[in-house]
Formats: C-alpha cells, sequence, structure tokens
C-alpha cells in the first residue's frame, strides 16, 4: 500500500502527530508524559506518515547535533497498521532526507526493535539501558548515503557479520564511509597495515573516536598498526599515536621489516570479518567487505608474520607525550 510524509516544524504539526506519540508512547509503553515531551520537540523536524485517504499510520522526528549528526526518534506506528512495512518505509524514508546533510545517524532503540533497525544499517554502539522503564541500546549508522544506496535490495546493509556483498570505492568520502562503518562495528580487534598513517586518513577525529571507543571497550581489545616509515609521525603530531601511547596495552605500532616479504597493498581487518581493501597504497582504490572471514583468516596470516618481523618504533617511542 502507497504511503506519503508530510514534514513539519513542531509550531505548525497538526494535533494528529501529538496524538500518534500520546496513544504509543503514553497509554500504550506507559512512558511518563514529562519524559515524552522535552525541548527537542522545538528544534526537530517531525514526520507525519499517511495512506493516500490521509489516515494517519506513524510519526517520527530528526533532528541535529553539533558534530554534524543526526538523530532519529520518537518513532511510532498506530497498532492497527503494524506489520505492514510502514515502519520501515517511515525509517528509510528520514535515513533519505539525512543522507545529504548528516555523515552520521543515531537514534535510541527499545530493545525489541533492534533487529529492526539492524536491517536499515544501524548497529549497536552500547549496552542496554533502562528509558523510562524500557530496555534501550545506542544505535547508530556511520555511512547513511551508502545503506540508502544498498536498501532495499540488501537485508543488512554494512552490517559486519550479515552483509556478504562487496561494496567498491574509488574515491577518498567514499573509501572513508566505509572505513569508519567497519572501525565503528569493532569488538576485538583492527588490524591496519599501510605505508604510512596518513593525517587526511587516519588521524580525522571520527575514526580516532572509533579507535578509541574499541581500545577502551574491551580488555581483550586489539588495535595494531603496522606501517613501512614513522618520519611523519615524529615531524609532525598525530593525534592518533598519542591515543596510541596512552593506551600502550591495547594500541600497539611497529614498523615493517624490509628484509622480508611485505605485502603489496594495504588493508585494514576488523574482527574475523570485515575488510578493507585498497588496490595501490597511493590511490583510494579498492572494496570493503563486512563479512568475508576467508579473505580475513587470509590476510590475517599475512599480517601477522609481517608483525612478528617488525620493530617498534624508537623515535615515537621517546617523543613526549
Amino acid at each position: 500500500m502507497t504511503i506519503r510524509f508530510r514534514k513539519y516544524s513542531w509550531q505548525l504539526a497538526p494535533g494528529q502527530l501529538r496524538d500518534i506519540r500520546q496513544k504509543v508512547f503514553i497509554d500504550e509503553q506507559r512512558v511518563p508524559p514529562e519524559l515524552e515531551w522535552d525541548d527537542t520537540d522545538e528544534i526537530a523536524d517531525h514526520y507525519l506518515a499517511v495512506l493516500p485517504d490521509n489516515t494517519p499510520v506513524g510519526v517520527a522526528r530528526l533532528f541535529p547535533a553539533l558534530d554534524e549528526t543526526g538523530h532519529i526518534g520518537r518513532m511510532a506506528i498506530l497498532p492497527e497498521h503494524r506489520g505492514k512495512g510502514f515502519g520501515e518505509a517511515l525509517l528509510r524514508h528520514l535515513m533519505a532526507e539525512a543522507a545529504s546533510q548528516f555523515d552520521e545517524l543515531r537514534l535510541s532503540a527499545q530493545e525489541h526493535a533492534v533487529p529492526f533497525y539492524r536491517r536499515s544499517g544501524f548497529h549497536v554502539c552500547s549496552d542496554v539501558y533502562d528509558d523510562a522503564g524500557i530496555p534501550h541500546y545506542d544505535m547508530r549508522c556511520l555511512a547513511p548515503a551508502l545503506a540508502m544506496e544498498a536498501l532495499p535490495d540488501n537485508p543488512y546493509p554494512a552490517i559486519l557479520g550479515e552483509d556478504p556483498s562487496s561494496w567498491l570505492f574509488d574515491t577518498e568520502t567514499r573509501m572513508l564511509a566505509l572505513m569508519d562503518s567497519l572501525a565503528g562495528q569493532a569488538r576485538q580487534r583492527l588490524w591496519l597495515y599501510d605505508r604510512l598513517l596518513e593525517h587526511d586518513l587516519y588521524d580525522r577525529g571520527r575514526f580516532r573516536e572509533l579507535i578509541s571507543v574499541l581500545a577502551r571497550g574491551h580488555r581483550l581489545s586489539e588495535v595494531r598498526l603496522l606501517i613501512h616509515d614513522d618520519k611523519p609521525l615524529v615531524k609532525r603530531r598525530h593525534k592518533l599515536v598519542e591515543l596510541m601511547r596512552r593506551l600502550p596495552s591495547r594500541i600497539e605500532l611497529r614498523l615493517t621489516n624490509d628484509d622480508y616479504p611485505l605485502e603489496d597493498q594495504p588493508f585494514i581487518l576488523v574482527d574475523r570479518e570485515g575488510v578493507l581493501y585498497r588496490h595501490d597504497f597511493y590511490k583510494p582504490e579498492g572494496f570493503g567487505k563486512f563479512s568475508d572471514a576467508g579473505r580475513v583468516k587470509q590476510l590475517s596470516e599475512s599480517f601477522q608474520r609481517m608483525w612478528d618481523a617488525g620493530r617498534g618504533s624508537l623515535e615515537l617511542r621517546e617523543l613526549p607525550l
């Protein structure tokens, strides 16, 4: 069945929008009214989903944060219209609206709704927590434009361990979106092999944040950085290196040994299934895969050989924090 979407500011929103939230969140889910109605409504765009005869079906809101992140919230479908794909259509409409504005989307998902959001490219990025007496998880989509590109044919776009497709890239923007999507889902390890730790690639604020979250998130987490040359790191302060020196048991850097065979292409390995592979050290061309255990195993063995033959950086060790 066809569904349409209307966008409003809070001041001009029709009463139907408030009525749906009242019925679903306050009446059905017992959310206290003082928690349901908040100041965020004033700055958000509000969406009302309607049938061709203008029958209201559901609502949602979208609002920006200071860090170029869009937040989706207050998604609700009336009970009599559930199970018909309207919620998925509404979510993907919001993602399409947001893809040109934000590099990242976040939302707070009720525990039972996590699989629903994963089918549209969101992954869990927090432990479970209580919100209004309901278990929730924070979820994020680090590349909404890529997710929208794959939908609806790909049931789990860019989800680690679920998406078997190959994501080709030939621009730096697309490569970085894939890199961050992979790194953001790492739960145990990230191994990086490259000629240099290029500032434009690896010293970006979001990538450092993702590495920091991984390194601090679990006692067995492991970040390995294997590069050919550390001289640019010595000449120019690299914040990822500063993070490494503050978390030496979780993040380690080594230099390759030219006396041993080296790989001719750079790559990043995430856990046991994710890979970002470039065809050349000097070009942003290659592919990313979120579920390719065989390739990751093969590259892991090669990485381990180069790592075992490598050495630490004396120059970085001597730099002051």
